[in-house]
């Protein structure tokens, strides 16, 4: 009986939401490898990089030594409009599996963006407006960053230019319309506004795009316009960063039962949604304090930690930005229109990658039809449509209760609700209409892409 005295819902009061964002680099002996010049192919300077992102923002990319990073107060009194976001037991979900599995979720869609991406998005557009920039440009997948970035824009008053890939402005016109309500111009990409994306339609006509497609457009816009700077919505340091209060509100909400985690489970794009989950339990990992077990999900089109190399790679397919050590699929790979649009990139955030290889995580890729049968059958008992993005960490978190009704094990599990999926309804009606594939990249495929990475002296 005493278990039911846990709640549904387990919310910190206001005065709880954490004032300093954890970085995990500080606690990491072996830390991300830098970011390389595309030109040198030697590290970058805080001048250089400074030509395309914030200041601020660069001091906090290149920041591995503090492992506490203080909020602004201007973005602690935003974060109280929809923070803290609830961690929520799912005893629904318990009940139908017939699991003895614990199962609790946090959820990040209790916002207008209807995800985690507005987490760092005020944060992003905060420093620009501290640095007096006229406005931002970025790219979106799927639509959540765009969304939260035009919302934080509107806020602070600067201007927002995104450029968001080809099959999900086609697919989502609905999450475009939001941007455009909050006052952003929208550009499906590749487009011939650009040089780089008129040299990538000629290259390959008809694309659907791809985040690195996009990436390298707003790139281009942002440093031959002045008074603006590129933001990017994950895989940077410093993105982590600001997505690490999703992981602090879990942590203390968890503690305030003295519950303690056997797995946190995450889906993966470029890493800053698992980053943040994850990141003061991995923080207690790297410093031998406790254990868990962590685990990224990706959809199997585009596997990047699971079937990816490990070497530096440009982190946009115009190949205009720095290189990056990552787990990657090459800058070129432009996967399949799969409807998890925030999971639609090559390579993945230095940090994980980095821990990845080090082996304090782990990884499974997950194709699509059986990532919407999850979230079907979450959404019938839990009551929350969720994002396709949020339902591959849903597919393995049954997936791992399910393993627990077999053996019987109580064990705990953590899993990120990254956001809704009420924007994603052409992707549930494929779904329902069996309209939806499974492609997967061969090995063949994988090996030509891989053989364009770049090749590095030494």
């Amino acid at each position: 009986m005493a278990e039911k005295k846990i709640p549904y819902k387990i919310y910190l009061n206001e005065s709880e939401i954490p004032t300093a964002w954890y970085n995990m680099r500080a606690d990491m002996k072996n830390k991300p490898a830098p970011l390389l010049h595309p030109g040198t192919h030697q590290p970058m300077t805080a001048e250089e990089l400074g030509g395309v992102f914030c200041e601020e923002l660069v001091r906090q990319e290149l920041n591995d030594t503090d492992p506490y990073i203080a909020i602004p107060q201007e973005i602690q009194d935003f974060y109280k409009m929809y923070r803290p976001s609830p961690l929520v037991r799912a005893y629904c979900l318990e009940e139908k599996l017939g699991t003895p599995a614990k199962i609790y979720y946090k959820f990040e869609g209790n916002n207008t963006s209807g995800s985690h991406k507005l987490n760092s998005a005020i944060a992003q557009a905060y420093y620009a407006k501290q640095q007096g920039l006229k406005g931002v440009t970025t790219e979106t997948g799927a639509g959540q960053w765009g969304t939260a970035l035009s919302m934080a824009c509107s806020y602070f008053d600067l201007d927002c230019k995104v450029f968001m890939v080809k099959v999900s402005y086609e697919q989502k016109p609905f999450r475009r319309e939001v941007m455009r309500t909050y006052g952003a111009s929208v550009t499906p990409s590749p487009s011939t506004t650009t040089q780089v994306g008129q040299k990538i339609l000629a290259e390959h006509p008809g694309t659907t795009g791809s985040l690195g497609c996009a990436i390298s457009e707003a790139v281009e816009v942002a440093v031959s316009n002045p008074g603006y700077r590129y933001v990017l919505g994950s895989v940077l340091n410093q993105v982590v960063l600001h997505q690490s209060i999703i992981g602090l509100e879990t942590k203390a909400a968890l503690d305030k039962y003295n519950i303690k985690p056997d797995m946190i489970i995450g889906c993966a794009g470029g890493g800053s949604n698992l980053g943040g989950l994850i990141a003061p339990f991995m923080g207690q990992k790297l410093r031998g304090e406790a254990d868990y077990r962590i685990i990224a999900v990706e959809p199997a089109s585009c596997p990047s930690f699971t079937r990816g190399v490990y070497a530096y790679d440009f982190a946009d397919t115009g190949m205009v930005c720095p290189l990056a050590k990552m787990y990657t699929l090459g800058s070129d790979f432009i996967p399949a229109p799969n409807h998890a649009g925030g999971l639609r990139y090559h390579g993945m955030s230095p940090v994980l990658s980095q821990l990845y290889a080090d082996g304090f995580m782990e990884a499974v890729a997950v194709p699509q039809t059986s990532v919407f049968e999850a979230a079907e059958q979450f959404a019938r008992v839990e009551g929350i449509l969720p994002a396709p993005e949020s339902s591959h960490a849903i597919r393995v978190a049954i997936d791992e209760a399910l393993k627990c009704k077999e053996t019987g094990e109580e064990k705990t599990i953590v899993f990120g609700l990254t956001g809704t999926g009420y924007f994603d309804m052409v992707a549930y009606e494929k779904f329902h209409e069996g309209q939806m594939d499974d492609y997967v990249p061969t090995d063949e495929e994988l090996a030509v892409f891989a053989a364009k990475l770049p090749k590095m002296e030494g």
